[in-house]
Parts: C-alpha cells; structure tokens; sequence
C-alpha cells in the first residue's frame, strides 16, 4: 500500500513510517524543511515538501495515495489563535482530505487524543464508543481541538472513505520523548528541587509506548472498520502520585502533594495546573479484539527503568 503520512517528524511519526515499512508499505512523509526531508529519507520513506496550509497540495497527495495516515496539527497557530485556529485549520483539513477520497473507500486514520475533561464524570475508564463531546457553536469556536477534529473525521465515513480515528493518551513514552508530559515534569522537579502530585495523587493517567501506538495506526489503516475510534492505551490508568514517586525516586528528589488550591499560576505546575487536575482513565479492549493490537514494548513504569529519560538529568 501505498501511504501518505503527515507529522513524520514528530513524536510518532518515525515510528509510524518505520512500523509501515517494516510491514511492506510505501511511504511518502509530507516535509516543510530540506532537514525533515532527510530525516524521513533516512528512514526509508519519500519526502513531499509542503505544508498544512495548502490544502489543494493535500488533496494532490491524498488522491495519489492508497490511503492517509494523519498525525501532524497547525501548533503554529496556537500563540495567535489559541485551540480554536488549531480546530479550525484541522477541520478544514479534514474536509480537503474529504473531497479528495470521496467515494473511494480508502483509509484514513487521524490521531485524537484521550483527556477530555467531560469524561470524569463517567465513572469508568473511557472506552472507544464513548463519544467525543461536542465544543462550541460550530468547529470555528471549539475549545476541544481534537474532539471536534474527531467528529469530523468520523463523518467522513458516510462519504465512502474507510475513516477512522486513533485517540492517543496523554503519555506517549519512548526514547525520544523530547517534549512530553514526562519532560516537563522532570524539567518542574529540577526546577523545583521536589516533584510535585496534584492533592492526593490518586488521578490516573492512561500511557502507551510510541512504537505500540504506530503499529496500532498501521493496523487502523490496513484492516480498520470505517466510522470507528480506537484507543492506543496499554497502561489503562496509573495514579499521578505513583507517577511521580518513580521519577522523584530516579531523579533523587522528594514526591510531595500540591494542595489542589494553589494548583494554579504561579503555584508548583504554572501552566500545567488545569492538565494535572484530570483523572482519565482508558480503556482499549475493543481495539484489542476488534484489530488484534496487543502492545508490545515496556509499560510506562518499566521504560522508567531503561533511563533514557535521565540521562541528562
């Protein structure tokens, strides 16, 4: 198959292309840069240069592929316009990527996320058939960029395109997590001399390993049903606290509680305050029957263990 792959130079795009090579595919990776053309070379996949902006270009790369795999977002937009530029962009790429495979039944496989605060109140971890919750008047004014980008890209499943869509948990750990949620904690106890846990600690927080996460987009894309939502969950929920003792342990500094009262600017998380406060567990049990995806890399605690977070540390 041949498949074109945005966000090739991100956190899981290399191993998305690697895991689609491995398995025999073609790639090619969209590129901005003659630097990111290299890297995806290096990884054996096609560079085509251009850009999210231009949307004819997409739909010329879509048309000419067996199907899309779509991992990459406007973050240039976000100091301007915040999340709703980012939801507004993403949505009208969707709908480009809608015109171009209209009818065709190929795949396309997006990624979302999983951490939408209106899931607490289930009372059970979030599973596939939840659905994404509805953000504002119209996908112009959507506080939850990946939740609208969710329900658009489903909707493409009514247009004859096999469209489906992968929710990703708020850690992806691998060994080159640069800037995940994991960095910024370790770079918050370094600040700060003592890594901090939001009240009592308990809120679970759902991982998963990069490389499970692309072989979970392959398999997405090669048998995944139209219209329907996957979880890229191997850790369904670890509690903060536990979280946090493990890195204090491994950075030799104390795990200590933050009253949840001075969560907020300027208190211990700053920015971070309304994403530490989220228990959002998940679960991926239909993904698992349903596509055959059984993760296979060390679980968050154990990738702990390799050190290649603390190699700098």
């Amino acid at each position: 198959m041949h498949v074109f792959v945005t966000g090739g130079t991100g956190h899981s795009g290399p191993y998305i292309i690697s895991d689609l090579i491995a398995a025999g595919h073609e790639v090619t990776a969209l590129v901005r840069s003659d630097a990111a053309a290299d890297a995806v070379s290096v990884l054996g996949a096609t560079p085509r240069h251009g850009s999210l902006e231009d949307l004819e270009g997409l739909k010329e790369a879509a048309r000419a592929a067996d199907g899309v795999i779509h991992v990459a977002h406007r973050q240039d937009l976000l100091p301007t316009g915040g999340l709703d530029a980012v939801a507004a962009a993403e949505v009208d790429i969707m709908l480009a990527y809608g015109e171009a495979l209209e009818g065709t039944g190929k795949p396309l496989v997006v990624s979302a996320s999983i951490g939408s605060p209106g899931w607490e109140g289930l009372g059970r971890p979030a599973a596939e058939t939840d659905p994404a919750l509805p953000g504002g008047d119209g996908h112009k004014g959507t506080l939850r960029v990946r939740n609208i980008v969710e329900t658009t890209v489903i909707g493409l499943a009514d247009r004859g395109i096999r469209a489906s869509v992968v929710r990703i948990p708020p850690i992806m750990h691998s060994t080159t997590d640069n800037a995940g949620f994991l960095q910024a904690l370790i770079g918050l106890a370094k600040e700060k001399g003592v890594i901090g846990y939001p009240g009592d600690g308990a809120k679970r927080w759902s991982a998963v390993h990069a490389h499970d996460v692309a072989t979970l987009f392959r398999l997405a894309l090669e048998k995944g049903p139209a219209g329907k939502t996957w979880h890229a969950v191997a850790d369904e929920g670890i509690a903060f606290r536990e979280i946090a003792e493990a890195l204090g342990e491994r950075l030799k500094v104390p795990a200590v509680p933050i009253p949840i009262d001075a969560l907020m600017l300027p208190g211990y998380f700053g920015f971070l305050a309304n994403l530490v406060t989220l228990d959002v567990p998940a679960t991926s049990r239909v993904t698992r029957e349903t596509l055959g995806w059984e993760p296979a890399r060390p679980r968050l605690l154990a990738d702990l263990d390799n050190g290649h977070y603390f190699r700098a540390a």
